[in-house]
């Protein structure tokens, strides 16, 4: 932890609801002096509808109980806003938060947003999903300014990561969040320094990372084993990808292509034991870790051992299973 005894120590108002943001914010908190946190209104969750914080809610009320919190349905209302607006800061830090910031609440203010896109590719909601579903090798973290249009700010800086093939979205989730720190704290730096060197985005490179639902929880082997691997890491683990195998639903968790080829139909059971898939095009794909429903997850071979999995059955997969 660093005291920041060189007096480079900024006040931040942080912005922000899921736990994407929770390690910069950490990080924010020993650099620097929080002098408030926003966040969305707890809401009910679980069975008992207990009205339980957001993820930053919770951090702050353990981590910084003599910060300011506000948690506003709508943080552009006058008195919201006004209040916010009236916090001393140099920086105001948006991550994950969950509300569009209104011009009337930005005026005057340096505020940076981190997104978990290499920036103008995958703008919107679901940006490292995207990113996997697509097949890119490389993604990454872009700080930008806010701007009217969603993510279409001036790119303030960027870290970069290799996307292997073995990730699901969960786990780059929690990688990209852990980059987020040290390039949130540059930009911080640089503007403090003056060295900042926005940048515009190139217009003509953006593509749209569009909101994902509980409908796109499929995968159809009528398509290359590669598509498959891409789709089943790509929405894993939400919204997850369900198939049925001999009447007994089944989420796919963690798969992975390989170099055997196969002559049967999309969706046949070519080894039992390994979990092999066959896949349109000749491919093939290795079903390794699975959940049943209402069951916890477990490798591929223990389904199939304790459902008497045989060789020529069918997975079905696809929109209406």
């Amino acid at each position: 932890m660093s005291d920041r005894a060189d007096g480079s120590r900024m006040r931040i108002v942080y912005f922000g609801s899921g736990a994407f943001g929770l390690p910069t914010l950490q990080r924010l908190s020993q650099e620097h002096d929080l002098t408030g946190i926003v966040t969305q209104p707890d809401k009910p969750a679980g069975r008992k509808r207990k009205l339980t914080p957001t993820p930053v809610g919770e951090w702050a009320a353990e981590h910084a109980a003599d910060v300011p919190i506000f948690k506003p349905s709508n943080v552009n209302v006058a008195e919201v806003r006004e209040a916010v607006r009236a916090l001393e800061a140099d920086a105001w830090v948006v991550i994950a938060f969950g509300q569009k910031l209104g011009q009337e609440l930005l005026r005057d203010r340096f505020s940076m947003n981190l997104h978990a896109s290499l920036l103008p590719r995958w703008r919107g909601a679901a940006p490292i999903n995207h990113a996997i579903l697509a097949g890119d090798e490389v993604t990454g973290n872009s700080v930008i300014t806010l701007a009217e249009r969603m993510d279409a700010g001036l790119v303030l800086g960027q870290s970069e990561r290799a996307i292997e093939p073995t990730q699901t979205a969960g786990e780059l989730h929690d990688l990209l969040a852990a980059d987020g720190p040290p390039l949130v704290l540059k930009v911080l730096d640089e503007k403090r320094t003056g060295a900042l060197m926005p940048v515009e985005q190139a217009e003509s490179l953006v593509t749209i990372a569009g909101k994902l639902s509980k409908s796109d929880g499929w995968v159809d082997f009528g398509v290359s084993a590669e598509e498959c691997r891409r789709r089943v890491h790509g929405l894993t683990p939400w919204p997850g990808v369900s198939v049925a195998i001999e009447g007994y639903s089944v989420k796919l968790l963690r798969v992975e292509t390989l170099d055997e080829r196969s002559e049967e139909e999309g969706g046949t059971i070519m080894d039992a034991e390994r979990g092999v898939v066959a896949c349109a095009g000749g491919t093939t794909l290795r079903l390794i870790e699975v959940q049943p429903a209402g069951k916890r997850a477990m490798a591929w071979s223990e389904f199939a051992r304790g459902r008497s999995v045989k060789r020529g059955m069918r997975i079905e997969g696809g929109p209406s299973c």
